[in-house]
């Protein structure tokens, strides 16, 4: 079989240059005719050439799913696992700082709950103090204003005791009639009435005529008698 230099090269895939040095070191046999040069091939190298296809062929052939081999670990793959890993960390990042400031607002919330409170109490405690200030002041001004009303009662009283000890043109007179002409208050009379009811018995200032009470105001002092 022959073949020419351009079906040798592209059959056994070598260049003009290689086949040309081939034919000059007489390594292979080759025939010239009508100025064409043929390289004369035997069987059994074209039989070795075809036995290559056909290994190159199945080389080719994939494999069962079984029987695939296992995808080498390259830097892409490296780099898509280490920014898997990196977007989860990102979001449990996220997780976590999201449960921070929950955990931040609730204590802050509870803070200012345990502040309202406080204040609630000290507010009620100061309207309970005011309260407590406000009585106390209303009981000084209260006991203030008995005291002087007491103070002017005893100086009115003193005042009247001047007026009853020294009386205009009255010697003897009917006690009865006698308070009759005193500014005083219904009270007032009994209360002195019973006192010399009380005191006729031992007190000789008192007379006692015909079941009536007597003063003689120009023998005796009867201030002590008819204070109110």
């Amino acid at each position: 079989m022959r073949l020419t230099i351009d079906e040798y090269c592209k059959h056994f895939k070598m260049s003009k240059e290689m086949l040309n040095s081939k034919i000059r070191a007489k390594k292979l046999n080759y025939i010239i005719e009508e100025g064409k040069t043929y390289i004369m091939v035997t069987k059994s190298p074209l039989e070795r050439d075809k036995t290559e296809e056909i290994y190159e062929e199945k080389k080719s052939i994939p494999k069962e799913p079984n029987q695939i081999a296992k995808p080498k670990t390259t830097v892409a793959t490296v780099l898509a696992l280490y920014q898997k890993e990196n977007n989860f960390l990102k979001n449990k990042i996220v997780q976590l700082e999201a449960k921070i400031d929950k955990l931040i607002d609730d204590k802050e919330q509870m803070l200012r709950a345990e502040r309202d409170k406080i204040e609630q109490i000290y507010s009620s405690k100061d309207a309970q103090l005011k309260n407590i200030l406000e009585l106390v002041n209303k009981k000084m001004r209260f006991e203030h204003e008995a005291t002087t009303v007491h103070t002017i009662h005893e100086i009115e009283s003193f005042e009247h005791q001047d007026k009853i000890t020294a009386p205009h043109n009255l010697e003897v007179v009917e006690l009865k009639e006698y308070l009759k002409l005193l500014d005083l208050k219904s009270s007032q009379r009994k209360t002195i009435k019973k006192r010399f009811l009380d005191a006729y018995d031992n007190d000789a200032r008192v007379i006692h005529k015909d079941g009536k009470l007597y003063l003689d105001f120009s023998k005796y002092d009867y201030s002590d008698l008819l204070a109110y």
